[in-house]
């Protein structure tokens, strides 16, 4: 089996290497992997950490956007340029540990196809992740969309949003996806189940990084969207 892993990246250039050295790192039993990097317009140095590791990881991939255009946009790229069998998604941010990658791999079987990496079936970290009140909130909202996708789409799922999406290049290299930013977890999660995929979920942990060390969404903004994202796609295609 051959894995691409896409990596979005804007404005990452205090971990981008370092996720590009854990993926080099990576070894999975009987899987060939590819790395590919959008770098999303970054004004930072970015562009110049991912181009010194191309020397360094063989299957490396980059593209770059002359602007930002936003995640989804980067993912929608990625995409396009895979040879994969299956496609998973990789932050930039070092908030989704590598090492995770062979558990979520080793869960494609019995006609499951498609695996997520769930953050959320657990109750809230008071003392840690959900300490402040920011991340509380980002707690019980995706909860609450993630409760949404289920009674609207007909699979119980707690972490619609997670960013460790795993799924066959062929559920969505012809899926008319139209996400520009955030909004594409719920797009891709709807048209998925829509499309009647199985979608197994497996826990993992996560290191969330403070908006002062880089973090983009934005609560309410990109929340509102992916509500109005969930409901759309139940009606439409």
């Amino acid at each position: 089996m051959k894995l691409s892993i896409i990596i979005p990246a804007f404005n990452e250039e205090r971990t981008i290497t370092m996720v590009l050295k854990k993926l080099k790192a990576l070894k999975i039993d009987s899987v060939d992997k590819e790395i590919i990097v959008v770098d999303d317009g970054s004004t930072d140095s970015t562009e110049s950490e991912i181009r010194n590791s191309k020397f360094e990881i063989r299957n490396l991939k980059i593209f770059r956007h002359a602007k930002n255009l936003g995640k989804g946009a980067a993912v929608r790229t990625g995409i396009k340029n895979t040879t994969g069998d299956y496609i998973l998604i990789q932050d930039a941010d070092l908030e989704y540990d590598p090492k995770y990658i062979p558990t979520l791999v080793g869960s494609i079987k019995n006609g499951i196809t498609v695996v997520y990496g769930t953050r959320l079936k657990r109750a809230p970290h008071l003392s840690k992740e959900e300490k402040r009140i920011r991340f509380l909130l980002h707690y019980f909202g995706n909860r609450f969309l993630s409760f949404l996708t289920s009674v609207l789409y007909g699979q119980w799922i707690t972490d619609m949003e997670t960013g460790y999406k795993l799924f066959p290049k062929a559920a969505v290299f012809n899926m008319k996806l139209n996400a520009r930013s955030f909004e594409f977890e719920p797009e891709v999660t709807a048209k998925l189940l829509k499309k009647g995929y199985k979608i197994l979920e497996v826990p993992i942990t996560v290191n969330p990084r403070g908006y002062e060390e880089g973090k983009k969404l934005n609560t309410f903004r990109d929340g509102f969207k992916a509500l109005w994202t969930i409901i759309k796609y139940r009606f439409i295609d």
